[in-house]
């Protein structure tokens, strides 16, 4: 009879002749759900709750593998918490806004949003994306943002569940609904009333595609052809141009000065002067600033608004004006700047005008070239260059208005502060804490938190108009807290009425929209009902774990920590857990970009799920793992093993009324079960569930190849040959004992099996059972065993299968003679277990004799 056979957990069924973990998925799953098992229990004082600060996966396709193995780390520690007594609050989060999702709807409807359309309530997306994609209004590309997300989150939800997540699930969240607008809204307007949000117009990370602001924390390196050209400035006055080596030429008719190095003995008389650029002919100061390098080049750099972040830099610093000749687009703008006056340098810019940056670098060299002022390039070169993680053309850096929330880049007393919080913070493993302190130590401006998009949480502002319809950004409306959410777009100010917008001396709304880490930085207050149910909130916050991959540390770790610093004080959470990637056969990261991931569905259905979280569980704390199907066939085999002694151990019948654990070696295996207890716990408690993991199989396998089969014989009883009732009892005992055990060590990782067979023989939910404690096990032993006789009992049945394979013999041969020899202080623990091994071993007499030159037990057979 299966499992399946039952819809309760009242319904015991007899244990299978010919057990199978194939199927298992399909039947836990939905008695876990019809049962309830996992459901959170919100009575339960903060004490005795653990609450975790789930990562909300991003909802824009589908899960890959890496995303298994993460997630199966946070639910090993959830199932040990629930099974130490704890309330566990674990919620489930869908980061369904933002870039990744608005790319998805583009391209699986084939639309693109244009604000400027007017709502169509009657809109119906094309059935097949067309060519080109259709323009609709900004709350029709909503509401098909919304749709999408919904089915996603379906299917998410199906592999969740399949992979055994002990997820409540009447508890989710999203980054995107009600409750979270208005928790990232209530959380933006307190750091506004603090001063922690402000507005400013400044040189700003671009995304030319994307045409949003990117944050520092979004940025990354790569390695991209370039080319080096050397110009020459002339010097207004006569004498000796100054070479000029760079790789960006295009941005010659926004340069605004040429910077030295103030100790370089070449330039030093040249600071204060003029210098004119080529081509443009527009002068420019020559300044000194300790950043620029005397080695590279000619030791003189031109800056320019903006070519990099050195020129931002520069141009702070040292004050100099602006000259942006870059759009939004990426496109050389149309108008000739007021800053270019002569007719040449006029006409050298119309040659420009609306070019991308490629083309107008083609069109300047070939301009120097004319002009004489090209010494030498282009010089092909490799070089690092700004990215947005997920944009596939360069960063440019435009002057735009974008909303900033401190977070210590320009603020050493909060830096600090930050640094602190860090330290605070229990990281498992401790080495990821050097990531966070570089991060923030190398903060270099605060955290720019709008976006150019449209499916995100609208910035909760308007600004009023003045009677040239131009913006107050110095004076912002804002609604009060019981108004949210609002969007700007769409609602209307306090004091205004709707005929109002856009009008002189009315009002507009802001039209930017969150950062989505500006959101996500809030899981624990969305998650935990900061805004909306304080009593959950004083029950789960500050949380106990916050679970995520090392790469997210600067964001999502940082960000979140940024929050609750500035909101109450104290840290989200108490610990925070790391995990590594997953690595394909060439050891390079597993990602959708890299077209190099493997889905889960397949790998669950053909391993089961059982072994796929084994695998997953192998991977050590912070370590980058290599995706590897050999450990997945590995968990196979444990998970069917604790299945098949399963069956043999229940098989043997109840043990007797009067039945207890009295042989040496049966009380020497609890004993060596009750220390490994305690490694598995205390690896658990710190966080290392891959330590725990180990020691629970090693001694499994010992369990199974060497006590199962030593006491074999013994446990069958009198009606095969056994001793007597006493030893079989004992054995009996012993047996169901520690499988009761090891069914609640393996329950956290291997779920279905240990549920499967907790069924067979035992009241309820292995997952809600009590962990083990060594106590269970020292209580049953009764006197103070001798651990150490396992230990010799596994190397003497060893040394006998070595010489019954050496002298070409079955296992099942019987012996007639054989002698024992070993160290004198074995001789007690030889004493203890011979019999056992003397069965086991199918040996007629056995002699014991001590020799002090071996270092172990050593059984030699008289054939």
């Amino acid at each position: 009879m299966r499992v399946s056979d039952h819809d309760t957990f009242d319904q015991r069924p007899a244990v299978p002749a010919k057990p199978t973990v194939d199927g298992l998925e399909d039947v836990w799953v939905r008695r876990w759900a019809d049962g309830d098992v996992y459901r959170f229990d919100r009575t339960r004082p903060r004490a005795e709750i653990y609450s975790i600060d789930t990562p909300p996966p991003t909802v824009s396709g589908s899960l890959h593998v890496g995303h298994v193995f993460s997630y199966t780390h946070t639910d090993v520690l959830a199932r040990f918490q629930r099974m130490r007594g704890k309330a566990v609050f674990y919620p489930m989060g869908w980061d369904d806004n933002g870039l990744p999702t608005e790319r998805r709807v583009q391209n699986h409807f084939g639309v693109r949003c244009d604000p400027s359309l007017p709502y169509d309530p009657a809109f119906v997306p094309p059935e097949k994306p067309g060519k080109e994609q259709l323009p609709v209004s900004r709350g029709n590309f909503i509401e098909l943002c919304e749709r999408l997300t919904v089915e996603d989150e379906k299917a998410f939800e199906e592999l969740w569940r399949l992979l055994g997540l002990s997820v409540d699930w009447s508890h989710t969240y999203q980054t995107i609904d009600a409750r979270a607008r208005r928790t990232s809204q209530r959380a933006f307007l307190r750091n506004l009333a603090r001063g922690e949000a402000y507005v400013s117009e400044a040189p700003t990370l671009w995304d030319v595609t994307f045409r949003t602001a990117v944050a520092q924390a979004e940025l990354e390196d790569r390695e991209r052809p370039g080319a080096m050209h050397e110009l020459t400035f002339a010097r207004p006055g006569g004498g000796e141009p100054v070479t000029i080596a760079t790789t960006r030429p295009e941005l010659l008719p926004a340069c605004v000065a040429v910077v030295v190095h103030p100790d370089d003995e070449r330039y030093r008389a040249l600071v204060g002067d003029e210098l004119r650029t080529p081509v443009f002919g527009v002068d420019v100061p020559v300044v000194a600033h300790r950043l620029a390098d005397p080695e590279k080049g000619s030791g003189a750099a031109m800056i320019c608004t903006f070519g990099d972040t050195t020129d931002v830099t520069w141009w702070r610093e040292l004050a100099l004006p602006t000259r942006p000749v870059v759009g939004r687009d990426g496109r050389i703008v149309w108008d000739v700047p007021p800053w270019v006056t002569s007719q040449t340098g006029r006409t050298a810019f119309e040659a420009l005008a609306g070019a991308t940056v490629h083309t107008a670098r083609e069109r300047v060299v070939e301009l120097l070239g004319d002009a004489g002022a090209l010494l030498s390039g282009p010089r092909p070169i490799t070089h690092p260059v700004k990215f947005y993680e997920k944009g596939d053309r360069p960063l440019e850096i435009v002057t735009t208005r974008q909303w900033y929330l401190r977070n210590g880049g320009r603020d050493a007393d909060l830096r600090a502060a930050l640094i602190d919080r860090g330290r605070e913070l229990s990281w498992h493993p401790d080495s990821m804490r050097v990531r966070y302190e570089n991060w923030v130590g190398g903060l270099n401006g605060d955290w720019l938190v709008s976006r150019q998009r449209f499916f995100g949480v609208p910035i909760p502002v308007w600004y009023p108009l003045d009677t040239n319809s131009e913006p107050r950004y110095d004076a912002p409306i804002v609604p009060d807290e019981a108004m949210l959410p609002v969007d700007p777009s769409s609602d209307t100010p306090p004091g205004y009425d709707a005929a109002q917008r856009g009008r002189p001396g009315g009002f507009v709304g802001d039209p930017d929209v969150m950062d989505t880490w500006a959101t996500s930085s809030l899981t624990p207050q969305i998650a935990g009902g900061w805004d909306d149910d304080p009593d959950l909130w004083s029950r789960v916050f500050p949380m106990d774990l916050r679970p995520q991959a090392h790469e997210i540390i600067r964001t999502w770790l940082f960000s979140t920590v940024v929050r609750a610093h500035l909101e109450d004080g104290v840290l989200p959470w108490r610990h925070t857990a790391i995990s590594g990637w997953i690595l394909d056969p060439d050891r390079k990261k597993m990602s959708k970009s890299k077209g190099n991931v493997v889905t889960p569905v397949e790998l669950l259905r053909q391993y089961g799920s059982d072994a796929v979280r084994y695998w997953a569980a192998s991977g050590r704390p912070g370590a980058d793992t290599a995706f590897d199907v050999g450990q997945m066939k590995v968990g196979r085999r444990l998970a069917t093993k604790i299945l098949n002694v399963s069956t043999f151990v229940l098989g043997l019948g109840e043990p007797g009324a009067s039945a207890r654990v009295g042989r040496p070696l049966d009380r020497a295996m609890l004993a060596s079960l009750a220390d490994m207890v305690r490694t598995a716990t205390d690896a658990l408690e710190g966080y290392d569930y891959t330590r725990a993991l180990e020691a629970a199989e090693r001694f499994f396998w010992d369990f199974c190849d060497d006590y199962v089969e030593l006491v074999k014989s013994r446990a069958y009883g009198p009606d095969t040959g056994a001793a007597d009732d006493e030893g079989a009892g004992s054995a009996r005992v012993a047996l169901r004992l520690a499988l009761t055990v090891q069914l609640r060590l393996f329950a956290p990782f291997l779920p279905f099996a240990t549920e499967e067979v907790w069924s067979w023989w035992q009241d309820g939910s292995v997952h809600l059972a009590a962990w083990p404690e060594p106590g269970e096990l020292t209580l049953e032993a009764g006197v103070e065993p001798d651990p150490g006789a396992f230990a010799t009992a596994s190397a003497l049945i060893g040394s006998v299968r070595r010489a019954k394979s050496e002298a070409q013999l079955s296992m099942r041969s019987e012996v007639e003679r054989a002698s024992v020899r070993g160290p004198s202080a074995d001789l007690d623990a030889i004493r203890q277990v011979v019999a056992d091994v003397q069965a086991a071993g199918r040996i007629g007499e056995i002699g014991i004799e001590s020799d002090d030159d071996l270092e172990a037990p050593a059984v030699t057979l008289v054939i």
